[in-house]
């Protein structure tokens, strides 16, 4: 696998003050760029964003203790930190540096966008194309207004591939992040209603997630998921953006990426699929039928970007969920006992990657004596509609064979509400106050599925099974869920 050197300079002072109109107190190489000075690394540059309930600058000195070569800050900043390049704005100043980054760049440049599966298809991406060369990606979930330009001013000189998650909450919002990323290359995932506070229709967030077409070039490629009813939507919207290559992928025998052959299991998938002509044979660690047409998506960027399949392919025997997204706990409640079964979809959640999860969740099989115990958080920004796209998961979670479900949010009083009595394990509408309820109720052998919107804190549930094992201090509530973290 070949990734990036961290240790080589991305910017010089000249460069980031050319880049962002800004003025260097000293000279200095950054070989890195941060926003979080908890996280700041040797050589980072800090810059100090500003938002409604945060200032940067005030951790600007803890950024330059923790070895930043240098912090960016506006002209008005008064505090001792130094070296510091000051800006006129920082956030106008992180998007100088993106855009002063995706200009010198030579590296194959491709945006994932989706209303679900957009960070998992980003790290199976950049799981194969770092097997092919240099390859720079974005962190975590950075996808929004700060996170695009973040992943972007990280971009090394020498990648030969950049991938860039791409989110959005609101119609224009895309826009301004395709004009950043500039894909070469734009994969949409899905489109799903989630999210859909924001938007009248599900056919208005195909039109929001089809803006990323708006910083395409004629040469651009196009790669979108046939099985969606919204295909048709997003590749008209690809032909008005004078895009001539777009490339379907899915079962529908149009595609050309089709799953050929899939055989699924509890832990993992294999696959036969028909990738642009070429014929590949993989496994997959990551379960869930989801997982598999997202592989197909993220195989024909690498295709289309003229990589070799056959060792992405390979490369693809490392992946693992990502935590939040999937990823498994084995807990030893009691000696001598089958171990607790955790699958932690803690991260985020809307009704299509409810259903996504509750397909794997029944593929599960508890021990004997075990049960399948769902943990749901409430799934946010659906706007009016939310209380019946909550009640409408009833069947589907009694058809993934559940048999006791526990309930977190106001929103999700509705599924409690739509099951049968003997389903409900417990309703609370703060996660601390529900883990306390789960813990009174779990035994060896259950399998227990906890999901929900970052905003409902079902990460906290988690940890709290993990510190009941333990017998460690009591878990603390996960970091306040940042902005981009419930971003479609």
């Amino acid at each position: 696998m070949t990734t990036i050197d961290n240790s080589q300079s991305i910017w010089t002072a000249e460069e980031a003050a050319a880049a962002t109109n800004g003025t260097a107190s000293h000279s200095f190489t950054a070989t890195g760029v941060s926003i979080d000075s908890r996280t700041v690394k040797n050589g980072d540059l800090f810059i100090a964003l500003k938002g409604e309930n945060f200032d940067g600058h005030s951790f600007a000195p803890h950024a330059i203790a923790a070895g930043a070569a240098a912090v960016v800050v506006n002209h008005d900043y008064d505090g001792d930190a130094a070296p510091k390049l000051a800006v006129g704005d920082t956030q106008k100043a992180i998007e100088g540096l993106g855009a002063a980054s995706r200009a010198r760049t030579t590296a194959t440049v491709i945006g994932v966008t989706g209303s679900a599966g957009k960070t998992g298809t980003k790290e199976m991406l950049s799981i194969m194309l770092s097997a092919l060369g240099p390859t720079h990606a974005s962190k975590k979930s950075f996808n929004n207004h700060w996170g695009v330009p973040l992943s972007l001013s990280n971009l090394a000189r020498d990648a030969k591939y950049a991938v860039f998650e791409m989110g959005m909450n609101h119609a224009g919002e895309m826009t301004a992040l395709a004009a950043q990323v500039k894909p070469h290359i734009a994969l949409i995932t899905t489109i799903e209603p989630a999210h859909i506070e924001h938007f009248k229709t599900v056919e208005a967030i195909a039109d929001a997630k089809a803006e990323i077409f708006t910083g395409m070039d004629a040469g651009g490629i196009a790669i979108l998921n046939i099985d969606n009813p919204h295909f048709a939507r997003l590749k008209a919207a690809a032909e008005r953006a004078g895009i001539r290559k777009i490339y379907g992928f899915g079962e529908d025998e149009d595609a050309q990426s089709r799953l050929v052959d899939c055989t699924l299991h509890a832990d993992s998938s294999r696959i036969t699929a028909d990738i642009l002509g070429e014929r590949v044979k993989f496994k997959l660690n990551i379960p869930g039928k989801h997982i598999v047409i997202n592989s197909l998506g993220a195989l024909t960027v690498v295709k289309a970007a003229g990589g070799n399949l056959q060792k992405a392919v390979e490369a693809l025997r490392n992946s693992e969920p990502t935590e939040g997204r999937g990823n498994r706990h084995s807990i030893n409640l009691q000696d001598g006992q089958p171990p607790l079964t955790i699958i932690d979809e803690s991260y985020n959640a809307n009704p299509a990657s409810m259903l996504a999860a509750f397909k794997v969740f029944e593929m599960v099989a508890p021990p004997a004596g075990g049960r399948r115990i769902a943990v749901l958080g409430d799934m946010l920004e659906l706007g009016k509609d939310g209380p019946q796209l909550h009640a409408g998961l009833a069947n589907p979670l009694l058809l993934a064979k559940t048999d006791l479900l526990f309930c977190c949010g106001p929103q999700m009083d509705a599924l409690y509400q739509a099951l049968p009595p003997d389903w409900r394990g417990g309703h609370t509408n703060d996660s601390r106050e529900l883990a306390k309820v789960l813990l009174e109720t779990v035994k060896p052998g259950d399998v227990i599925l906890v999901k929900g919107s970052a905003g409902s804190k079902m990460g906290y549930i988690v940890h709290a099974l993990q510190a009941a094992a333990t017998a460690k201090q009591p878990p603390k509530m996960p970091e306040k869920a940042k902005e981009q973290q419930d971003a479609l």
